[in-house]
């Protein structure tokens, strides 16, 4: 069996952990490879003695990978998806974050789930992402990644609302005035979309939601559409340039860039304990419903 294993950051309360996954791997003659600067910062901290090989991109990745651990919470899961992009391979989320909604296996459960992961007694939860082209083109890397939450166009450097018209499929939508504009997945519609008042979506719903933040047309609502629509955005205002947003990376557009948004042609598969599912995780990590009433 052949493992990648990615993280952004080495949280002092998660060194134990990491210590015991790479020790479990070892025992059970797992092979391992680490993201080059995650690599990096575990030998800074004397956290292992055994050398591993590394990949520091996509094109060093393929199919032989039985699986990918993502050791975070969810900012990692959402970068980590760029290494994986359409090779399928399932994604385990060990979560030594905070909110975790994505990585669901928490840290202390490693040495009781790991055996279950191993013999693949999981399901796979298939997540839509999001690609987008420009006119003109251009060529800033962030365009060439793909987004599991969603894409937000929003203004730069002025306090004024931007204008962003706005086509499906070729038909005129509506011109929002607004903050900004989020494109959301399922995935993304329990983040920034949700606290921008979108609707909660279930991840096995083929569709997106269209969610305008903070606008100034108060009649402008969520809008549920299906998730082969191709969505074209423009935007227009005091500043010459705004921002677009890739889950967690940012670029500068110029005004009247034409930003056409779609559905990637692969999912994601993220890992699913038999225990969990995403109505549980629901319940416990938005409190959905909790009322202390009763």
């Amino acid at each position: 069996m052949k493992i990648g294993i990615y993280g952004q950051f080495y949280h002092e309360n998660a060194a134990f952990y990491i210590g015991q996954l790479l020790s479990l791997l070892d025992q059970k003659n797992v092979e391992v490879l680490i993201e080059e600067n995650f690599l990096e910062l575990i030998h800074s901290n004397n956290s292992i003695d055994k050398d591993y090989e590394h990949f520091s991109a996509f094109e060093e990745l393929d199919k032989s990978y039985d699986l990918f651990f993502c050791i975070g919470g969810d900012g990692t899961i959402l970068k980590s998806i760029n290494y994986i992009r359409n090779l399928e391979i399932p994604i385990v989320g060990i979560n030594t974050g905070r909110l975790g909604f994505l990585a669901t296996i928490q840290k202390e459960q490693i040495e009781s789930t790991l055996d279950e992961i191993l013999e693949k007694k999981f399901s796979l939860s298939r997540r839509s992402v999001l690609t987008i082209e420009t006119n003109p083109k251009t060529y800033d890397p962030v365009f060439s990644h793909v987004a599991l939450n969603e894409v937000a166009v929003s203004r730069k450097n002025t306090t004024s609302m931007i204008t962003v018209d706005t086509w499906l499929d070729g038909q005129f939508l509506t011109s929002y005035w607004a903050d900004g504009l989020i494109i959301s997945t399922p995935t993304g519609s329990t983040g920034y979309s949700l606290s921008c008042g979108g609707p909660v979506i279930t991840p096995d719903a083929d569709s997106l939601v269209i969610t305008p933040i903070a606008p100034h047309n108060l009649n402008a609502r969520p809008l549920v559409i299906r998730d082969h629509t191709k969505i074209k955005l423009k935007v227009s205002g005091r500043e010459n340039t705004h921002l677009v947003s890739m889950d967690s990376r940012i670029a500068t557009l110029e005004n009247d860039t034409e930003i056409i948004i779609s559905k990637a042609p692969y999912c994601i598969n993220l890992v699913e304990l038999t225990n969990d599912s995403f109505l549980n995780t629901l319940r416990k990590k938005l409190l959905w419903g909790e009322d202390r009433r009763n």
